[in-house]
């Protein structure tokens, strides 16, 4: 399934990175585990390999129901996954959830998460286009808050909308 039964009679020192990486897979899988955590799997391989990588946790997660959880700071790695969590300052910070459309294109839809208190952390890239710093203005609306940039001169409930 993953590609690697040729290898079984070399070492490691024998195999490629890609090679290497499919391995790890097919042992961390060889129990069938509900999850499998992943650090960095693409870290040392070329753009090709690590997608060659991906499709082999893809089919791991298709044929077994096993859920991977992979750690990066690769954007592009990111890109790749169904869903992806933010942490920042140590904190879970946003979500990513990506879904396959039936006309073929993937669409990706962007959450801020709530703390126990109430707090959000906005992405950077939603804060940084609009200047957003120190502070925000907010407005409760029936089904929803506003957050805009804050503006000294803007007058007592004077709103962007």
């Amino acid at each position: 399934m993953l590609g690697v039964g040729d290898c079984a009679d070399r070492r490691p020192a024998e195999l490629s990175g890609g090679q290497q990486q499919r391995v790890a897979i097919a042992v961390a899988v060889a129990n069938e585990p509900h999850v499998v955590l992943a650090d960095e799997p693409t870290g040392e391989l070329d753009t090709g390999t690590g997608g060659e990588v991906f499709d082999a946790l893809r089919r791991v997660n298709a044929e077994f129901g096993t859920t991977t959880v992979v750690v990066t700071h690769d954007a592009q790695v990111s890109e790749r996954v169904d869903r992806t969590v933010g942490i920042r300052d140590g904190r879970t910070s946003s979500e990513v959830r990506r879904r396959d459309e039936a006309d073929g294109t993937r669409t990706s839809e962007e959450y801020a998460l709530l703390d126990r208190v109430g707090r959000v952390q906005l992405p950077k890239g939603f804060t940084e286009p609009l200047g957003m710093r120190d502070r925000v203005r907010l407005a409760l609306e029936s089904d929803h808050v506003g957050v805009w940039p804050d503006r000294p001169d803007a007058e007592e409930g004077e709103t962007d909308e």
